[in-house]
């Protein structure tokens, strides 16, 4: 039989009792939409769900420092950066890794200068600080952060982006980390502005390529100098200067040669095609269900960029054919950060962005043909505009089964708060809940002091660091202490968390996509490198059952191989280990909240 794309994608493709066995058994290109059934609408009533900052408590008491606290003169001084949620001792927890920045000008006693940080999770709600023993500690202005195995020895290893030269962190299994940049052929001579990172395999080989967004290039000597008049002003407040009106930046793509080695391949692939840009965050998804990755970035005050992979090691900017270049009315916008997720459930993943304040934040719904509709106003997210938006993730808060989006906020400019304009330079975190029918309630008075608290925030992780069912966050504060924003109560409804692990495909599985089916509902998700803002968030799959004591399928596909494996009648608020080829090897009951 022959259907479109969209057909036999659509994971709305269910049936029940014999006739959902009968579907379930055949390839997914031979699924038709004659056994359709509608998923249902999440439920009015949400269990109360509030998020709580306990990083004093867990032991996060390292400050960010980034820049000027009343005054900045340099646009590196507002930018700050991500955060990052990761295993790296592969013990089944959530270890933190905190980015770090400095002061223009500033000589730092010996032994004082501030460095990124690594704190270990001691599984009862508290970290360590182990940064000394890790070998991670670098001064300088660190903005980005991916996770990845590029040379698959079941460790996953550390990219970081810096203004001056990104550091590739290789991990040696023992708690340490080496410095392998210029050995794995990533350093780049030239001083450039990292930001967003992710870790792919666009050539689906087995082996993790690398993509990494350059911001601005930018020299202080060709900039205002801390005692020089301001000469940029922003609704008539003089500030530093920037983006607009400085020099932009080309992105890179490396390919892993598959020996512990990179190559960049960023001309031949397509990648300097679209010409120098504010890119701030990628994140790689299939976006049109090709079986192959594509890469999103969002781009400060220009258009941003859809990569599309054309199977052949290259790829074609579609952003402006597809219209997730620029707002619904064709302005170009600040992109600061991404989220991806099915939030509809109709089996093609949609895109949320973060923009800046006087402007709304977008979401972008895949229209399953190669397009996407900005429906940020239809869909209720379109009630804000007064906040700098930055780290932001789909989570599912609340285990219904739909996915959420919470947003960080933090402005730019904290000149501003000597002048009444309506906006402050700390902000509030927002919520928003999905209804299950395409729309989003702002709920964020509800959500409790993690959400309303007030800083001017940056990066994002989001990942269950406590192992007890529910997506919690970690936040980077600008010139103030990390929150770390616990869940309490999105446990009362059931769910289901995955960790993959590739054998054939990279061992991180990067990429993977996995499809959970609970009665006439179908979720799809799959495993990422970078996203939020400049951040990394958990490689395992968290999925949300609502009332359902029972997964009804599991279906996994592996990226290298696009091989399908499915797992039936799988027992909720488990954590599953799922190894390529070998099926499930391990569960895991939730730890006691």
């Amino acid at each position: 039989m022959s259907v479109s794309r969209r057909q036999f994608a659509s994971s709305s493709l269910l049936v029940l009792g014999s006739t959902l066995k009968e579907a379930l058994s055949l390839p997914v290109w031979r699924w038709t939409r004659s056994v359709v059934l509608q998923p249902v609408a999440a439920t009015n009533a949400s269990p109360t769900v509030q998020f709580v900052d306990v990083a004093r408590e867990a032991g996060l008491t390292v400050p960010n420092v980034w820049g000027g606290t009343e005054r900045k003169r340099y646009i590196i001084e507002a930018k700050g950066s991500g955060i990052g949620f990761f295993d790296y001792d592969n013990d089944g927890w959530l270890d933190i890794y905190l980015t770090n920045g400095t002061r223009l000008g500033e000589s730092w006693p010996a032994g004082k200068a501030p460095t990124s940080q690594l704190f270990k999770n001691n599984r009862n709600g508290t970290f360590t600080n182990v940064t000394e023993k890790s070998g991670l500690a670098r001064t300088g202005w660190q903005t980005g952060v991916c996770v990845g195995d590029y040379d698959n020895d079941g460790w996953d290893d550390l990219f970081c982006c810096f203004w001056g030269h990104n550091v590739l962190f290789h991990n040696n299994g023992d708690g340490t980390f080496t410095d392998v940049t210029r050995k794995a052929g990533v350093y780049d001579e030239q001083v450039r502005w990292g930001a967003g990172c992710t870790f792919l395999d666009y050539d689906r080989d087995g082996h993790l390529d690398l993509f990494v967004c350059n911001y601005i290039r930018l020299d202080p000597r060709e900039t205002p100098g801390p005692k020089d008049p301001a000469v940029c002003q922003w609704k008539g407040i003089p500030v530093m200067c920037g983006p607009r009106g400085l020099p932009g930046n080309t992105n890179v793509l490396y390919h892993n040669n598959g020996n512990g080695t990179f190559t960049d391949v960023s001309e031949k692939a397509g990648i300097l095609k679209p010409g120098p840009r504010y890119s701030i965050t990628a994140v790689a998804y299939d976006f049109d269900n090709d079986g192959w990755p594509d890469i999103y970035v969002a781009v400060d005050s220009e258009a941003s960029i859809l990569f599309h992979n054309n199977h052949d090691g290259t790829f074609t900017d579609t952003a402006v054919m597809s219209g997730c270049a620029y707002s619904e009315n064709g302005h170009e916008q600040a992109g600061m950060g991404v989220a991806v997720a099915d939030y509809d459930c109709d089996g093609w993943l949609d895109i949320f962005k973060t923009n800046f304040a006087d402007d709304t934040c977008n979401l972008y719904h895949n229209n399953g043909d190669g397009t996407f509709s900005d429906v940020t106003f239809s869909s209720g997210i379109g009630v804000n505009s007064r906040y700098v938006g930055w780290g932001c993730g789909f989570i599912d808060y609340d285990n219904d089964g739909w996915p959420d989006i919470l947003q960080i906020n933090g402005h730019v400019y904290p000149e501003i708060n000597t002048h009444d304009i309506g906006q402050s330079y700390k902000n509030p975190r927002l919520v928003y809940r999905n209804l299950g029918n395409g729309q989003f309630k702002d709920v964020s008075s509800d959500m409790g002091p993690g959400i309303s608290e007030r800083f001017s925030s940056r990066g994002a992780a989001f990942g269950d660091y406590d192992n007890d069912g529910d997506i919690d966050v970690l936040v980077l504060n600008l010139n103030d202490l990390p929150s770390l924003l616990r869940n309490d109560g999105g446990n009362r409804q059931n769910w289901i968390k995955i960790k993959l692990i590739g054998t054939k495909c990279n061992r991180s599985a990067i990429g993977t996509r996995v499809r959970v089916v609970v009665g006439n509902h179908a979720q799809i998700d799959e495993v990422h490198s970078g996203s939020s803002v400049m951040s990394q968030g958990d490689l395992r799959l968290h999925f949300g059952l609502g009332n359902r004591q029972v997964v009804d399928v599991i279906e996994v596909r592996w990226p290298t191989t696009q091989q399908i494996e499915r797992f039936r009648q799988v027992a909720a608020n488990q954590i599953l280990t799922i190894r390529e080829g070998s099926g499930i090897v391990s569960t895991g009951k939730p730890a006691q909240s």
